[in-house]
């Protein structure tokens, strides 16, 4: 594993001087739930972002089962975050220029998008030159406007002769989501295992919510648009004001995913009324730009993908405890709980409210 190490630093360390940074100072950001690891360099006036990035699935895979992040669609290696970052610039908005790549070894230089991530915002209650925070939020729809405005686009050239193909948020990727609260919150949690009999009622519930999901156009979403990867660009105008990072994950689906990413954040609360206006709002921008946008539909998915979604964090918040020896993410469950009672009381998950009350939420056996 030393000499692993070395042979990578050495990659590295090559990296950088044919980028011309062999002189740089290196500051390690803290890690994250990722495999991904990332450091700021300074050189002079210069400053750039490191991304170190080795090839690979998210976990080794065992009994023959395929890694998490294969079965989930998630990247790799560093050609996605590269062909999504090209598109999102194309489209006007505000993703890191790369200034230097290595896709055989994972390393890329990015331009630095700075320190003001919506999440140390929402901490301090205003921007750092004392925006509001509802000015911020609707800087973020409008860029989620503009992406579902340009469709939904299914393949990237990289820039070394490949393609990145788009996965599309499929069954799949829905069955593993779901799954995630039976596999650690009942045991890690709750302490116990559930039987076959009430896992195959939880997935039958989840076929009859899927076509909710399914209704509507489809857009590229950028699946983890939430405070960790919103950058707020002090001084600059309209949808540059919004800094976009960690979309290498993007996926083609509902027009809801990143609208209830946001508004119901993992790891900051957001206030029942500031969702609620903010969405408004979203409705609002959306119905301007498409007569046709059906506010129905639009709530429905909302409903299931946040519950999904709440689910899913009750399920990874356990497993990085477990699994993973962090136990810092355990902080957030009673967030995630809060936000999964406000999906459930969309009419249409009334059948799965009763089974989340009886089976994750209820203090009974």
């Amino acid at each position: 594993m030393g000499d692993e190490i070395d042979q990578r630093e050495s990659h590295l360390q090559a990296f950088l001087a044919r980028a011309g940074w062999q002189d740089a100072q290196r500051q390690a950001f803290p890690g994250d739930a990722s495999l991904r690891r990332y450091e700021r360099l300074v050189s002079g006036s210069r400053i750039a972002v490191l991304m170190d990035w080795p090839a690979g699935p998210d976990a080794p895979t065992q009994g023959g089962h395929s890694a998490y992040s294969k079965l989930a669609h998630l990247a790799e290696d560093v050609r996605p975050f590269v062909a999504i970052g090209n598109y999102l610039r194309g489209l006007g908005l505000r993703a890191p220029e790369i200034l230097a790549t290595d896709f055989e070894y994972g390393f890329l230089l990015l331009d630095d998008l700075g320190h003001a991530d919506l999440g140390g915002l929402i901490d301090k209650g205003a921007g750092p030159a004392g925006e509001a925070l509802d000015d911020i939020y609707r800087a973020g729809l409008d860029v989620l406007v503009t992406l579902q405005s340009a469709g939904a686009p299914t393949a990237f050239a990289i820039g070394d002769g490949t393609v990145h193909e788009v996965p599309a948020f499929d069954d799949g990727i829905y069955r593993i989501e779901t799954a995630m609260p039976m596999d650690w919150y009942l045991p890690v949690v709750k302490g116990r295992e559930p039987s076959a009999d009430q896992r195959a009622e939880y997935d039958a519930l989840w076929t009859d919510l899927w076509p909710l999901i399914e209704a509507g156009p489809r857009t590229l979403f950028l699946r983890d648009f939430h405070s960790p990867n919103i950058l707020w660009q002090t001084g600059a105008e309209g949808l540059h004001r919004i800094g976009l990072i960690d979309y290498q994950d993007a996926l083609i689906g509902s027009l809801a995913y990143d609208p209830v990413s946001f508004l119901q954040d993992a790891r900051r609360d957001v206030p029942l009324e500031r969702e609620a206006a903010m969405r408004a709002y979203y409705v609002e921008q959306k119905q301007a730009v498409d007569a046709g946008f059906d506010v129905e539909m639009f709530d429905a998915a909302y409903a299931v993908l946040g519950a999904e979604r709440a689910l899913r964090l009750m399920g990874l918040w356990p497993r990085l405890l477990k699994r993973d020896g962090k136990p810092h993410y355990m902080a957030h469950m009673d967030r995630t709980h809060d936000y999964l009672k406000r999906n459930l009381a969309h009419p249409a998950l009334a059948s799965l409210a009763a089974f989340v009350e009886t089976h994750f939420l209820s203090d009974t056996p």
